[in-house]
């Protein structure tokens, strides 16, 4: 038998960890107000212990303004000051692509990992890239280890992508146990899969415990949408598609005009648009039974709405605050309109297709919201790289959207920790502030639940008393497995990435335009 291949090694794109602090026999969090994530409301203030990489102890000191001495806890190797500061668990991330120098956006995957670790993100499930199961494993490894600045990695790669040539139920099978011997923790499944291919493999990713995830596409929504998928075991949704579907009474397949062709994206996502409202109305019974049928089987959601954000407002995602110092120029080149690069559809976006899509994201977050409201997992997902969404700043934008739909501030927060956590399977260890949890943590000074935009790497304005503009907000500090990472300083990393990207290709260091130059005034 021939001696089996060395794993790919990711050294030659992600550098050794040259940040963060620790871990510490014991660190101190002194005075810091808690929210802890599993639904509760703030709490403080605390003296949070950290010994190495658990969380030892969470020491009730007083209250606000009236801390009792006597109380606090004893010193530390290394204490924070948390006064005035809100501390939180690590910010789980259910849906992400590490993107690479070598695929469509050509970003360097450091400064991917740095991005989400500068915004507090410590967990997230990636969920398929162009890279081999074997490299992602490397690099989830290579975190576990703390030798990289990362969060902690789980790795679902796409179905289609395990092997060549799965077209049977038999050999879907053999994918499903192939990936898991691979190092793989789940599946996504997207794309072209034959129904008897489809079913197979999600029986058998249930059958071996093995949690899966997908992408309903138009390919097979047909023949799967939501209902079918978690019939058959799937635990949990990506974006939309299948969930409307699922809800059709007057048909069974979506409303396509004659000269859809499904490989153009504009008309794609032009006709996504149009799709929630050929479902059933909130609130009648087709809506009903498809919600108490999936809360009844304990299905996820990770709705990823920022994903879509530009399809209804395109002039706000090409212009945020931080694509001039945090955006690759190689990663704007992909942004950019094209027929060929996945989400560039914008060569002829009109303002009918964003009153269409406003319309979309009013029901489908109505759906989602509900669906917390009634007891369902709603995770937050960001899907970054794509369509004007920059890694980090993209999972705060959820936040605000999850916000939007209805979920309050808090219930934004726990979308984000605990019930994240759950999502992934991860809840005995992640994903809430407790004795004996991953020292996962996010510190922030003020209070996110006042505004969610202190979460931002590039912060909030506001006038200070001597009426002048100041900056304010940005993680401070995040902490994973017990090291102390200064967040600013990871943001400062990123941006001088952009700089010298940019000074390579003798661009300056500033906004980039959508095209290669302005359109002449006639």
């Amino acid at each position: 038998m021939a001696p089996a291949a060395a794993a790919p090694d990711s050294r030659a794109q992600i550098p050794a960890r040259d940040a963060g602090e620790g871990p510490y026999e014991r660190l101190v969090i002194r005075n810091v107000n808690v929210i802890d994530g599993t639904g509760a409301p703030m709490q403080g203030p605390f003296d949070v212990v950290v010994v190495r990489d658990r969380i030892a102890e969470i020491v009730p000191i007083g209250a606000p303004g009236a801390i009792v001495p006597s109380r606090r806890a004893a010193a530390g190797d290394r204490e924070i000051d948390g006064t005035g500061f809100t501390l939180m668990p690590g910010f789980v991330d259910t849906h992400v692509h590490l993107h690479t120098l070598d695929d469509g956006q050509g970003v360097p995957p450091e400064y991917v990992l740095k991005l989400w670790m500068a915004h507090g993100v410590t967990s997230v499930r990636e969920l398929g890239s162009g890279r081999p199961i074997e490299w992602l494993v490397d690099v989830k490894r290579r975190s576990e280890r703390n030798e990289i600045v990362a969060p902690r990695i789980d790795v679902y790669p796409f179905f289609n992508a395990i092997q060549p040539g799965i077209n049977d139920a038999d050999t879907a099978r053999q994918a499903v146990r192939n990936a898991r011997r691979r190092g793989a923790d789940g599946i996504k499944f997207i794309g072209s899969i034959p129904e008897d291919v489809l079913y197979a493999a999600l029986d058998e990713a249930e059958a071996i415990g093995m949690r899966t995830t997908m992408h309903h596409a138009q390919q097979l929504v047909a023949y799967a949408n939501v209902l079918q998928t978690s019939a058959r075991g799937l635990d949990s949704m990506e974006h939309w598609y299948g969930l409307p579907e699922a809800m059709f009474t007057d048909r069974r397949l979506q409303r396509w005009p004659a000269e859809f062709n499904n490989t153009d994206e504009q008309m794609r996502f032009a006709e996504a648009g149009r799709l929630w409202e050929q479902a059933a109305e909130p609130g009648s019974p087709r809506w009903n039974e498809v919600m108490e049928t999936l809360l009844e089987r304990g299905f996820g959601l990770s709705p990823t709405f920022t994903a879509y954000l530009a399809s209804r407002d395109l002039m706000r995602m090409t212009n945020a605050t931080w694509h001039a110092q945090y955006t690759m120029p190689a990663l704007w080149d992909f942004y950019r309109p094209s027929r060929l690069h996945h989400g560039s559809y914008w060569f002829d976006w009109t303002t009918e297709f964003e009153m269409d899509w406003r319309r979309n994201y009013r029901l489908w977050m109505q759906f989602v919201n509900e669906y917390k409201n009634r007891g369902g997992m709603v995770g937050i997902g960001s899907d970054c790289g794509y369509i004007y969404n920059l890694y980090g700043f993209g999972y705060v934008q959820e936040m605000e959207l999850l916000r939007e739909a209805g979920f309050s501030p808090l219930e934004v927060i726990h979308a984000a920790t605990g019930m994240g956590a759950r999502i992934l399977g991860r809840e005995d260890s992640v994903g809430s502030v407790r004795v004996g949890r991953k020292a996962d943590l996010v510190l922030v000074r003020g209070n996110p639940l006042a505004n969610l935009k202190l979460l931002f790497g590039t912060g909030t304005i506001r006038l200070d008393d001597d009426d002048r503009v100041e900056q304010v907000g940005g993680v401070d500090y995040t902490i994973k497995d017990g090291i102390v990472y200064d967040a600013a300083a990871l943001r400062a990393d990123v941006r001088a990435m952009v700089r010298e990207a940019k000074a390579a290709r003798g661009l300056p260091d500033g906004p980039m335009p959508l095209v290669a130059a302005p359109h002449a005034e006639h």
